[in-house]
């Protein structure tokens, strides 16, 4: 067999396992991340074996974890951020340690182990998985909803404190180390390297964006997205960050930006192939022989490590104002051991802290917790009622009966003054920078992005749009726009411009609600002024306007069709 076959055979067995599994347990309504996980097992190293070396998988899968925390970003507005704080220091921070205090206490007098080891198996179990409850609430729709944004709150401080864990691992290697300092020094290194990330960070993305975004082409657009995302996490992780809390900065400072919408959809795709290689990757780290070996060890640590984190957090979210189904729901979801524990351990064994064999036998804990956690999520919602997810609080209002203006060019502009004089609320999209700029200088909200895909529209509102208004110079683009709005929103009426008679007819057939053809309209404006100039009564006049509007121009067909 040929190098190429071997790696061709692993590049399908991915996307087969992918494919099947995801959508077999998806079926059995046991979700596509066990999916993963099974088939990960499957055709690892310790299943079938079509896998040989599923390390560099595991890399790749890591990038998933990465689009994961930058989209997250993207959605949460600074303003929203300062108002999860409390939750994210006050709920988080006690979490972390009283978990971490209690499970560093039980490694000491229950494994025998030293301060050492017994510290980092703490705090590490006491971290749970970013990726893994994350995407449980995606799919689950309740990223929104309050237990929600509390248990992203405890994830996001967790994510926080890996640097700080990763800068005590060496110094836990040796005997004399003064806890304080160390994790003092660690914090205010993160602070720093949080600040000019911030700082930079504002001054600088949004006119590269500007910038790449003027050159009108959109796989370059793309790949400015991919850069932004991958570039920015690999300066974080370079400064000392991890990489996902450098993507997730990334997005929060694109949080406000007009480009976020079109980012988002350009990142999508990337966010959901690499993330599914993530939970593949640690299918394939569950070691059966491990497990076989010590198995009575690991159900045991498992066991222990489930309950107790269960049993600490649901009732600090009960402390938050949660109900109690809700902060059972937290409990199950922060209940497992997640993926900075693999990166904690291993580097605690390449320091010397913890023996190899330990650190296998934590590893085979966190991974046989992250594919019950599925199973634990949907046991604690049939223990609890569910909850319908609240919607953010700047969504409700923001996009109530607003009319998306699809288009700011001369003719976008002058229906969004008319509104925005009458008080009416307007949204404009275009694919042109300089447009998006003008309509925020004019204060009347914008985003870049390709009105004729049904992600856009869906992004900024038009399920709950009062009006969508295609006022693009080119027919191709309205009418591909025109088609989105149809399939995706059948109800959301459609105003078109049109270039001529013939145009609007064609649009009215497509399913606009309503057009206008611009040269007959310029026609009748000017013949309405010439005959009030000729002395023609002015009432009369505007009432065969009028009439000749009421009537879709049909008295006018015959010379304007012709043109």
């Amino acid at each position: 067999m040929m190098p190429g076959d071997t790696l061709l055979i692993e590049i399908l067995s991915l996307m087969a396992v992918a494919v099947t599994a995801a959508t077999l347990f998806s079926r059995l309504g046991l979700g596509a991340i066990l999916g993963y996980l099974v088939g990960g097992a499957l055709i690892g190293p310790f299943g079938l074996g079509l896998i040989k070396s599923p390390e560099g998988i595991a890399h790749l899968g890591e990038f998933g974890v990465v689009f994961l925390l930058f989209l997250i970003g993207v959605e949460l507005k600074p303003s929203r951020l300062w108002v999860m704080r409390r939750h994210v220091f006050g709920l988080g921070s006690l979490q972390l340690l009283i978990t971490g205090a209690l499970l560093s206490l039980l490694a000491a007098f229950g494994l025998g182990l030293g301060v050492g080891p017994a510290v980092i198996i703490g705090f590490g179990l006491a971290l749970s998985s970013t990726a893994f409850g994350v995407q449980l609430m995606a799919t689950k729709g309740q990223l929104s909803s309050q237990w929600g944004r509390a248990s992203f709150s405890v994830l996001l401080f967790q994510d926080l404190a890996v640097v700080p864990l990763l800068a005590l691992v060496p110094a836990l290697g040796h005997a004399e180390f003064t806890l304080s300092m160390s994790l003092g020094l660690a914090f205010l290194e993160s602070v720093a390297i949080l600040a000019a990330a911030i700082i930079g960070g504002r001054l600088l993305i949004n006119p590269v964006i500007g910038l790449v975004a003027s050159s009108r082409t959109p796989e370059v657009f793309t790949a400015l997205a991919l850069l932004l995302v991958l570039g920015f996490g690999w300066l974080m992780e370079h400064a000392g960050l991890s990489m996902a809390m450098g993507a997730f900065l990334a997005g929060v400072l694109l949080a406000d930006s007009a480009y976020r919408h079109q980012i988002e959809l350009d990142i999508q795709p990337f966010r959901g192939l690499l993330l599914g290689l993530f939970f593949i990757s640690v299918g394939m780290g569950l070691d059966i022989r491990v497990l076989t070996v010590h198995t009575g060890t690991i159900l045991t640590l498992l066991t222990v490590l489930l309950v107790l984190k269960a049993v600490i957090v649901t009732p600090l979210m009960r402390l938050s104002k949660l109900t109690l189904p809700d902060a059972i729901k937290a409990g199950a979801l922060l209940s497992q051991a997640g993926e900075f524990g693999f990166v904690l351990f291993a580097y605690a064994k390449a320091e010397g802290v913890m023996t190899t064999d330990l650190t296998d036998l934590l590893t085979a804990v966190i991974a046989l917790g992250m594919a019950v956690t599925p199973l634990l999520v949907m046991l604690a919602e049939r223990l609890a009622p569910r909850a319908a997810p609240v919607p953010a609080p700047e969504a409700a209002g923001e996009r109530d009966g607003h009319v998306l203006i699809a288009g700011f060019g001369r003719v976008g502009e002058t229906v969004a003054r008319m509104l925005k004089e009458l008080g009416l609320p307007a949204t404009a999209i275009d694919l042109d920078p300089d447009n998006v700029a003008r309509a925020r200088a004019l204060g009347i909200g914008a985003y870049y992005g390709d009105a004729s895909r049904t992600e856009i529209l869906n992004a900024v509102g038009a399920k709950n749009a009062a009006l969508l208004v295609l006022t693009m110079r080119d027919p191709k683009t309205v009418e591909h726009t025109l088609e989105a709005a149809r399939t995706q929103f059948p109800a959301l009426p459609v105003h078109a411009r049109a270039h001529d008679v013939r145009t609007a007819k064609h649009l009215l057939s497509r399913g606009a609600s309503h057009t206008v053809p611009e040269t007959l309209e310029a026609s009748l404006q000017l013949g309405a002024e010439v005959a009030r100039a000729g002395g023609a009564d002015a009432d009369t006049v505007q009432t065969l306007l009028d009439s000749l509007r009421a009537s879709d121009y049909r008295a006018l067909e015959g010379e304007a069709g012709a043109k």
